[in-house]
This record gives C-alpha cells, sequence and structure tokens, in this order.
C-alpha cells in the first residue's frame, strides 16, 4: 500500500478470532509498507498496549500520528495523577541542578468495583531516568486496588547535560485476573527540562496563540492624501523610457487560491482561464513563454507581500508632533531599523483614527516617510488631519509594499522578448575563439586567471559567461580584475557592475576605487535617491553633501565603470541610455536575485550581439528570500545563474570538468581550516576545492583547550532541547541551545589561555536559522553580566544564514533549534530552517576561518542525510560532545511522539511566519 500524508484509513473489524493477530497483520502491513514515511493513519478504535510497544520503538515509521486522547484518558474509574499539573497527559519537571530529583505518580481506584494494577513501562529506552514502587508491580505480580485506595509509583530523574529528557510511561489494567480479559491502558508523558537560571529567564513570555491577520476592509474608504518629503535628488537624468504601472490583476488572489487547491469563493474570473494559467506555470520555461510566466510569479510573489506586511499593522498606536519641525508627526515603529519591515524616505503609510476602525466609511491618512532614525519615522500628512491633531491620539497603521522594484522587474522581462534576448537567457552556444592573454598577477591562481582571460576574450558570446565561486574562492576579486582588465584591453569598453544589494555594490566599487589599475575619476556609484545620504560612500558616487544627484545622460555615459545595484539600474534604462552603450555587464552575488531582477541590469542595456553578460555567484549557496509558496515552487527562485548551470547543457560539468569558454570554477579556499572545509567540499563541489587559507588564521584554536579533540577545530555538541514558542508569533526558539551557546561564548571571550590570542566580538558569528531563536541570543547576551560588560559586545553578530551569507568570522557558533521531528514536515514542505535544505546547510558551516561549533539535537538532525553524514563526520574525527548518541537507535523512538500534526494555517507565508526575513531596500 501507498500512503501519503493527509490519507485515512478506515480500519474496520474482520471476522479473525484473535484481535492480537489483527493487529498483527495491521503492523506487518506498516512494516512491509514501500513508502519511506507513513502520516495520518486514524485509527477508530482503542489501540492495544502492545502495539503501542511495537510503534514506539519502529523508528521506520517515521510519523504514525494518532489521537492523544486514546492514550492519555482516565478510564473504568482510574486515575493516574502526579503531585504536580498535568496537562493534556503531559507533566512537566523544571531541575536547574544536576540533581536527583523525584516524581511521585499516583494510581488511584476512583470507581465502585475493584480493578488491577497489572503492568507499568516506558514506550522507549530511558536516559537519566528511573522507576520504582514498594509491591513491585507486574502481570505475574499484580496489584488488587480497592475503591478510593490509590498506589504511588516513583520516578527519579538525574541528568548531567542541559537539555529536554522525555519519557512516555504506560500503565496496564484489568478488571479481573482472569487470560481472557482485555487490559485497558492510561498514557502519561514526562517531560523532564534540566536548564539553567538564565533559560528559565529566556522561557515563553505568554503562552503561545496563533495570531490571525486582521484582513476586514471597510466598505469604503477614502485616502487623505499626505505631504511627501520635498526631493533631496536633483534629477537631471530624465525619464525617457516609461514604466507602466504593471497593477496586480484581481484574478491573482483567486489563482492563488486554486493552486492550494481550494475551489471556493472563485468570482473574479472564469475558473477555466485560472486552470490555463495554472498550466502557464507548470510549463517549462521558455522564451516563447517569457514574459507572461514571470508575469504571473511576480503578480503572485506580490500577492503573499501585500499579506506578509500585514502582519507589522499595529493598532491604538500614539504619536506626537516632532519638536523641530511641527509639520512632521513622529511614530515609533520598533523593528524598522532591521528592516522589518522596510521603511524608506518617500514611502507611505495609512492610518485610520482608532475610534474609526470598525465604521463601513473610514478616512485613511497617508503619511509620507520624511525621516527615518532608528526605530521612529517622521511623517508629512495633510492638513487636515494636523489642524485636528492632539498628542498620543491613537490610530490603527497599516504598511505598504513599495512596488517599484516589481514594476522595474515586469518591465525588464518585457523588453528582454521586445529586444530579442534569447541568445543571451537561452544560449546556444559562442561565435567567438580564445585569443591568448597574459596577467603576471593571476599565474598563483590558474581559474582566477582562466575566467578573467576568457572574459576579457569573450569566449562566450552571445552567451553569458559564469564565475563559479565556492565559499571563500576570491568570487569577488576575480570579478573587480576582470573588470580592470576588461577596461584597460578593450578600447572603447564602457563597463556596468551590479549586485543586488548595496553592500554588495559598494563592496565592488571600494575595491575598484583603491586598485592602482584603474584611474578612480572614472568609476562612478549611483545610488537609488531613497537612500538616506548618510549611509552610503559619497567618494566617486551621486552623492553631495545631503543631496543624492541624477546627473544627465551624456554626463554618466562618460565614466567607463558604473556600479548600481540591479534595481538602480533601471533607472539608467528610464533614463534612455542607449542599447550597447555598456560592452560589458558584470553582476556579482548573481545567484541572490530572482531573473527577473538580473535581468533589470541587461533588457534595454544590453546588445545582444555585441555586449558582454557576467555572471558570478555560487549556486549551491542560497539563493533570493521568496514569500509566495507557489512563486518559489514554480521557480521564481530560481536564479538566471542557477538555471543556466542546471538546466543549459552549454554550463554543464562534463569528464573532463566544464567548458571554460562558458564558466569557470574558483577551486582554492582562501577562508577555511581543512578540517571545517571537509564536508561541505566533498558534498557540494566534487571534492576539488583546496584549502589554501593562510594557517596562522585558520589553525589559530587548533590548541584550543574546549576542543573535544586537539588538532580538530570543530565541535558538533548535542542537546535535546525543546522547540518552544510564544504569545502570537509562530517563530520557534530552544533555550537549551542558548545555554550551550552562552558557555561557548564566555569560555571564548574571557579564558584567553597561552597559544589562542584572545578574540574580539567583532569576530564571533552566531547564526540561527528562526527569528525568534535570534532573538533569544541576543536577548541572553544582554542579560549575561560577564557578557554584557565585555568590551565591543554589541560588535558581535546575531543573525540569519541569510543575514551571513557572504560573510565569514574567525568563529562561527550555529544553534539548530529543531528539536521536534512532528516540525520537520513543515521545514522540508516551506524551505526553512536546516533540515531538507542543503543550501542552508552549506552557507551555515562555510563562514567559519578559525572554528566552527554546531549546536543541535544529534537525534533529529541525523534523520537529514546532510546533517547525518556532518554528525558521523564530527564522530568519526572525534569532535563530538555533549548528549550521549552511543544508544542512539533506543533512544530514536523519543522523537516518535504519539501526537497529532496540527499546522495552523494563516493567510502569512510560513516565511514570513518562521524566519521574519528582513524586506528587501536595495532600491
Amino acid at each position: 500500500p501507498s500512503f501519503r500524508r493527509g490519507d485515512i484509513s478506515h480500519l474496520e473489524c474482520t471476522d479473525r478470532p484473535c484481535p492480537k493477530c489483527h493487529w498483527h497483520s495491521l503492523f506487518q502491513l506498516l512494516q512491509n509498507s514501500n513508502s519511506a514515511v507513513i502520516y495520518n493513519v486514524v485509527l477508530f478504535f482503542e489501540f492495544p498496549f502492545y502495539i503501542l510497544q511495537h510503534l514506539s520503538m519502529r523508528s521506520s515509521v517515521a510519523a504514525l500520528y494518532l489521537p492523544r486522547s486514546v492514550f492519555i484518558s482516565d478510564k473504568s474509574g482510574v486515575r493516574v495523577s502526579s503531585e504536580l499539573q498535568i496537562e493534556d497527559g503531559m507533566i512537566q519537571l523544571f531541575v536547574e541542578k544536576a540533581e536527583i530529583c523525584e516524581l511521585k505518580l499516583f494510581v488511584e481506584n476512583t470507581g465502585q468495583d475493584a480493578v488491577y494494577f497489572t503492568y507499568y513501562t516506558a514506550l522507549h529506552w530511558l536516559q537519566y531516568f528511573t522507576l520504582e514502587d514498594s509491591r513491585r508491580v507486574t502481570r505475574n505480580n499484580p496489584l488488587r486496588l480497592e475503591p478510593c485506595e490509590k498506589y504511588e509509583v516513583t520516578l527519579r530523574f538525574k541528568a548531567e547535560q542541559i537539555g529536554v529528557y522525555p519519557a512516555t510511561l504506560a500503565f496496564e489494567f484489568k478488571e479481573n485476573t482472569q487470560p481472557a480479559t482485555r487490559p485497558f491502558h492510561i498514557v502519561r508523558f514526562i517531560q523532564a527540562e534540566y536548564r539553567s537560571e538564565l533559560a528559565a529567564l529566556l522561557g515563553p513570555e505568554a503562552p503561545f496563540r496563533p495570531k490571525r491577520l486582521e484582513t476586514y476592509e471597510p466598505a469604503r474608504c477614502n485616502i487623505d492624501e499626505g505631504v511627501p518629503p520635498e526631493s533631496f535628488a536633483r534629477n537631471l537624468l530624465k525619464f525617457v523610457v516609461p514604466l507602466d504601472n504593471y497593477t496586480r490583476p484581481s484574478y491573482i488572489s483567486d489563482l492563488a487560491e486554486v493552486l492550494k487547491g481550494s475551489l471556493e469563493a472563485i468570482v473574479t474570473v472564469p475558473l477555466v482561464c485560472l486552470v490555463v494559467f495554472r498550466s502557464l506555470l507548470e510549463s517549462d520555461l521558455g522564451f516563447h513563454n517569457y514574459k507572461e510566466r514571470f508575469d504571473l510569479l511576480l503578480y503572485l510573489e506580490e500577492d503573499q507581500m501585500r499579506l506578509d506586511i500585514k502582519r507589522y499593522n499595529k493598532d491604538d498606536v500614539s504619536m506626537v508632533k516632532d519638536c523641530e519641525n511641527k509639520r512632521l508627526l513622529v511614530l515609533e515603529l520598533p523593528g524598522v531599523s532591521e528592516n522589518r519591515p522596510s521603511v524608506l524616505r518617500g514611502d507611505h503609510l495609512l492610518l485610520t483614527k482608532s475610534e474609526e476602525v470598525q465604521l463601513s466609511t473610514v478616512t485613511k491618512y497617508k503619511g509620507y516617510v520624511h525621516r527615518v532614525e532608528l526605530d521612529q519615522v517622521k511623517l508629512g500628512f495633510s492638513r487636515r488631519l494636523l489642524d485636528g491633531f492632539i498628542d498620543n491620539m491613537k490610530f490603527r497603521v497599516e504598511f505598504t509594499v513599495n512596488r517599484l522594484p516589481l514594476k522595474l522587474q515586469h518591465r525588464a522581462v518585457h523588453m528582454a522578448v521586445q529586444h530579442e534576448l534569447r541568445d543571451v537567457l537561452f544560449p546556444v552556444g559562442s561565435r567567438s575563439v580564445t585569443p591568448e592573454l597574459f596577467d603576471q598577477k593571476l599565474d598563483k591562481n590558474p581559474e582566477q586567471k582562466n575566467a578573467v582571460c576568457n572574459i576579457v576574450a569573450g569566449t562566450s558570446k552571445p552567451a553569458p559567461y559564469l564565475v563559479f565561486g565556492p565559499p571563500g574562492t576570491g568570487k569577488t576579486v576575480t570579478i573587480v580584475e576582470a573588470i580592470k582588465q576588461v577596461e584597460k584591453n578593450i578600447p572603447g569598453a564602457y563597463i556596468l557592475a551590479c549586485a543586488p544589494s548595496n553592500s554588495a555594490a559598494d563592496q565592488l566599487c571600494e575595491k575598484l576605487i583603491t586598485s592602482e589599475h584603474v584611474d578612480a575619476r572614472k568609476i562612478y556609484r549611483v545610488y537609488a535617491s531613497s537612500r538616506n545620504p548618510k549611509d552610503i560612500l559619497k567618494k566617486n558616487s551621486n552623492v553631495e553633501g545631503n543631496t543624492i544627484i541624477f546627473p544627465c545622460k551624456e554626463d554618466l555615459m562618460s565614466y567607463k565603470i558604473l556600479v548600481s545595484t540591479l534595481v538602480t539600474a533601471g533607472r539608467l534604462v528610464s533614463g534612455g541610455f542607449p542599447i550597447g552603450h555598456f560592452s560589458h555587464i558584470f553582476v556579482d552575488e548573481a545567484g541572490h536575485a530572482v531573473e527577473p531582477e538580473a535581468i533589470i541590469s541587461v533588457a534595454g542595456l544590453l546588445n545582444a550581439e555585441t555586449g558582454q553578460l557576467v555572471l558570478a555567484g555560487d549556486p549551491k549557496q542560497l539563493g533570493p528570500i521568496l514569500r509566495s509558496p507557489f512563486a518559489i515552487r514554480y521557480g521564481l527562485g530560481l536564479s538566471l545563474l542557477e538555471r543556466l548551470m542546471t538546466q543549459n547543457e552549454l554550463y554543464q560539468k562534463g569528464t573532463t570538468g566544464y567548458d571554460n569558454r562558458y564558466v569557470t570554477k574558483l577551486l582554492r579556499n582562501y577562508r577555511s581550516h581543512p578540517s571545517i572545509l571537509k564536508i561541505p567540499n566533498e558534498m557540494f563541489y566534487d571534492g576539488e576545492l583546496v584549502a589554501c587559507a593562510d594557517e596562522m588564521i585558520s589553525h589559530q584554536y587548533c590548541m584550543w583547550e574546549h576542543l573535544p579533540k586537539s588538532g580538530f577545530p570543530v565541535i558538533f555538541h548535542g542537546v535535546i532541547g525543546k522547540d518552544e514558542r510564544e504569545s502570537n508569533s509562530p517563530s520557534f526558539f530552544n533555550t537549551s541551545e542558548i545555554d550551550i551557546i552562552i558557555d561557548y561564548m564566555k569560555k571564548l571571550l574571557t579564558q584567553a589561555k597561552k597559544g589562542i590570542a584572545k578574540i574580539s566580538p567583532k569576530e564571533i558569528g552566531i547564526i540561527a536559522p528562526y527569528r525568534k531563536q535570534v532573538e533569544k541570543i541576543r536577548k541572553a547576551i544582554k542579560l549575561h553580566r560577564e557578557l554584557k560588560s565585555f568590551l565591543g559586545i554589541e560588535e558581535l553578530k546575531v543573525g540569519s544564514v541569510e543575514e551571513f551569507q557572504g560573510q565569514e568570522r574567525k568563529v562561527i557558533i550555529v544553534s539548530t533549534v529543531r528539536s521536534d521531528k512532528k516540525h520537520i514536515i513543515l521545514d522540508e514542505t516551506f524551505n526553512i530552517g536546516f533540515l531538507k535544505n542543503e543550501k542552508r546547510f552549506n552557507v551555515a558551516v562555510t563562514r567559519a576561518k578559525s572554528l566552527l561549533i554546531m549546536v543541535g539535537n544529534p537525534i533529529i538532525l541525523r534523520t537529514d542525510a546532510t546533517w547525518g553524514r556532518f554528525i558521523n563526520y564530527c564522530i568519526e574525527e572525534e569532535g563530538y560532545t555533549g548528549y550521549d548518541i552511543s544508544n542512539l537507535e533506543e533512544t530514536d523512538a523519543v522523537v516518535e511522539r504519539l501526537l497529532a500534526l496540527n499546522i495552523l494555517e494563516t493567510e502569512e507565508s510560513v516565511v514570513q511566519q518562521y524566519l521574519n526575513p528582513e524586506w528587501r531596500h536595495d532600491h
């Protein structure tokens, strides 16, 4: 049989005389199923105790979900209680010392007739627990319980390792001692948590109660226009090429419902049209459907963005007048400094007076952002609101999505078709040959030299040239060198250098400006008008004082090298730059951008016949962050770089390697210790990377006294924690792992021993996959007396994997968080967390130069092949410490809880709920 998640099996009684044989047959059926995972087998009658034993020990049955109430309910007048509170069959025990702790369990007969207590046992092997009762009850030595009689069972717990330790106890009873009498059972779940005082402080502030997004809209809404900021941009670059609005069609929300499998409330367009749209999404991407398919994907992503941003809407928020400018109102917005969400000068928010929110007709006041200062914004409203405003008036605040990047992406895919960029986007071959070039500086690195020479020679044209840069291999250095060589060796060359983020574009520009080989006066950095002039690179840029200037087209065209983000490159298209002006267009970190974003810099600027497009990045690392599950499912998350490398034969690896006319793979890693590099090298880069890091840095922690094995600067610290949530945030955190992390932090920062140089906090990075874990780690550092007083502690970065991509630190500590197997399907389905996500794993383990510390649940993580290989590597090299996994096979049942999987669906994307990523603001 084939069982899939969501299937329900109705198991009916047969005329078999022996119910035990019937259950045995069912168990054999489950055991022999070819399906790797069995989900939601719902049984509508009592589950005999021995089948519970079998199932609890079957690690191959990855998730068999059963009605919990069947097991935990008191039966036939028998009650199993405790001196601690029991909630939903669960008894929680908290200890803060490595001492023996006792818990009394009481078996009580509250009925009218005597019953027999025949047996009790754990459903899996118990570590750190012992059970004892005075009469030593067994099936051969049952205990007769008279009405109102109570009997005591003692559970003792002692753990030496921080963590959460579960025990599932089953108690068996009979109404008489006749062999034919069927027993009944009562199950209790014990959860003993050994935690520090700090972990206790970090626990849930309030019980987790999922938040439903408020989607109510009044029947009629009047918009009261606000006052936009005076432009601090002098714009001499006139708009020549129009940018249409590309309004999101009304049927997109209905299409999302169809893609979910729901056919309800389809009112805006005939169902047959939606089926056609779905067929378009499910078809292969080609030049014939390029703009139609990407238009649809971008609309789906925008639809989800509009829902996700509602998460930040706030009720009953007060404002005050700005003390410096009485025409502005000041609104406190915690999270804005972290771009959650992104709010830029010129954006607008909608505010409604609190007392009018539920009216059928409301007035929404549009407030334009004049200034963003830390976690507050200063807004310009109409005179109508200001005249009646009183300090601390209450408002409902609604955030809006900045549509400019989306509109530019729509225009780019349309212009790509209009200007016949088929040979660039779907290349079929090269029309050039490779000349001999020399570059003395790159002789020590043949891969970098080959890449630069082939880019200068244009060996791939009209196809893009790809620089495949694994972690720490000098990808950006290679791109900068190629730009310099093109400018030097190709007469008449004009170069546009782009990246998805402002930080990456700044890095490109700085490396070019500080170079000895290019006249800095030939380089110009173009910033968007929404950027704050105080936060940007002013040298060689369009910033003068506090003003952003867009020079006229002729002046901009006089620079040999222009540097911008991909989105800002769209301003050059709008300004009417002639197609073919740029002989070369470079996109660094190309794997981080969705394809329509990448081609903003191409469509309308590149001549497909004569120009050269160069993409640099690593398709084995994280791609762009998307919110819509349908945009992800149908390929919007596949960057142009990755699509070419995985779907175009020109860029495929052959028996002799890659064809260097089209792609160069960099092989020399200048970042990490060989032990840190080994597993990602073997798993993702065919074992071809060569460790070339400076040994003074990469070997710095090889003799650290806290290494499980001297000379091996990789630690996996096993801890059995607990996935927790709080208040209305669905994002997970794990205080047991935070305990371990803080302990390592203390050892790193406060114990400088001989042979180990003292480390600065800015040289340490802490990575966690969920936003709430990031917040809790930051809070733990602030609460810890020793750490919070450490000089420079504010420079220690704690963030998600996405926030660390492209970065490196001497020491990286990773918290994996996940400790409950029932959530793994969530991670896999929605591409969150570390499990089932090779790219996130790859980025996390390749950030460290000298020391890598992984903290996580080995039982859970070993269910994933990638993590299993890494943990086994640490065990083999004696780098494993923490929770004893010598009995891992027996304790596998710890995670096979008898719980129902219950994922609450809301309008928000799962990415928003669990990761809460930064909102892009690189425009």
